[in-house]
Formats: structure tokens, C-alpha cells, sequence
């Protein structure tokens, strides 16, 4: 069987964790949707309960709430072979305090919460890839976490460009700011300084 692009790209990223028989691999693309989000659009906004897991084969997206005054704090970046959503929302049906915009034009594929239960069900070693998945996003929002504490802003934007070289360039100066939870201005003065190095 010949896979589309995205097909191809999400398998291979399964395949990092558990083995597939061909069937199963036809099985597991037949509970996909396909997903086309335009730049600046939004995929989900605070208040929607999430509907999807989605896997990112084209584009960028940037996930984050809103404070008090309005002003956006950035928690992730997904660009091409990144999961996104809000697991909470998804899993319990509650709404989501997420949005997720697209600052590029964007595709994806998305598993149902229907067809999420469905899986486990006809393929139970999905159960293994998904419980790795959210282990390593776990401890990834641990690890974001205790930088937020432990880094200074500095260490926090060099630690973002070895961590995401092929993300840093596709972002705005203002989004990488709302990421490392500084002004746009402060962000400025940080890039000048750390290209000088």
C-alpha cells in the first residue's frame, strides 16, 4: 500500500514506539481526519472542549491562554511531526483555557475522541504509544517548568535555540517572547546579545 506524505509522517512517528502490521496501519489511518487550518486562524479556542489529538504534518501552531490583562502566555510551539491539543479537555470533555493558532498556513490529522477509544479497542498496543506520549509530554512541562524557575530569560532563549533550532526561525520575535515570559523589547536586547556571543 502507498501512504500519502502526512500518512508517512505519522506513522513513522508511532513506529518510534510500537510495531504495526499493515492492517493495523490501515486501520489506524481510517480513524484520521485531515485538518487544513489558514495562518492566523484558529483551531481551538479557551472555552472548546477539544475534540481531537492532532498530529501536525505541515505548518506551525502556537498553544497558549490569556491572563488577566489579556496578554498571551505561550506554553508550546508544534510545528511538523508535533502532537498538540489539551489532553484534559479531551480526555474529561470539560473546556479547554487553550486556544491554538496557526501562524502558518497549517495541516494536520486528527484522532476523535470516538475513534481514540475505538483504537485502544481494536488495537490495544496503542495504549503503550499514547501512555509514552504523554509521559514524554509530562516530563517535558516539568522540565519548562523548573527553566521558568531556575533560568534567567537568557538562559531560557538559549536553552529554546539548541532545544528547537528548525522552530526558533519560523516564530515571531513577540510569540518567542510570550514562550520565555518577557517583553518584546527585553527579547530584543537578549537576541542582540546572545548573536554577539
Amino acid at each position: 500500500m502507498t501512504f500519502k506524505k502526512s500518512h508517512t509522517l505519522i506513522l513513522n512517528n508511532i513506529f518510534r514506539f510500537i510495531d504495526l502490521t499493515e492492517l493495523e496501519k490501515q486501520k489506524y489511518l481510517s480513524l484520521l481526519t485531515e485538518i487544513k487550518v489558514d495562518k492566523k486562524a484558529f483551531l481551538m479556542q479557551a472555552g472548546d472542549i477539544t475534540k481531537y489529538e492532532y498530529f501536525i504534518t505541515k505548518g506551525c501552531l502556537k498553544v497558549y491562554t490569556l491572563d488577566g490583562n489579556g496578554a498571551p502566555h505561550i506554553s508550546m510551539f508544534a510545528v511538523e511531526d508535533y502532537w498538540t491539543g489539551d489532553m484534559a479537555s479531551f480526555i474529561t470533555k470539560q473546556p479547554s483555557r487553550y486556544f491554538i493558532k496557526a501562524t502558518e498556513d497549517s495541516e494536520l490529522l486528527g484522532i476523535s475522541r470516538a475513534n481514540y477509544d475505538l483504537l485502544f479497542q481494536e488495537i490495544p498496543k496503542f495504549e503503550r504509544f499514547y501512555r509514552i506520549l504523554y509521559q514524554r509530554s509530562l516530563i517535558s512541562y516539568i522540565r519548562r517548568t523548573n527553566h521558568g524557575i531556575s533560568l534567567t530569560a537568557e538562559e531560557r532563549f538559549i536553552e529554546f535555540k539548541k532545544k528547537y533550532p528548525k522552530i526558533v526561525n519560523r516564530i515571531t520575535q513577540k510569540d518567542l517572547a510570550a514562550y520565555i515570559g518577557i517583553t518584546p523589547e527585553f527579547m530584543s536586547k537578549i537576541i542582540t546579545k546572545v548573536n554577539r556571543i
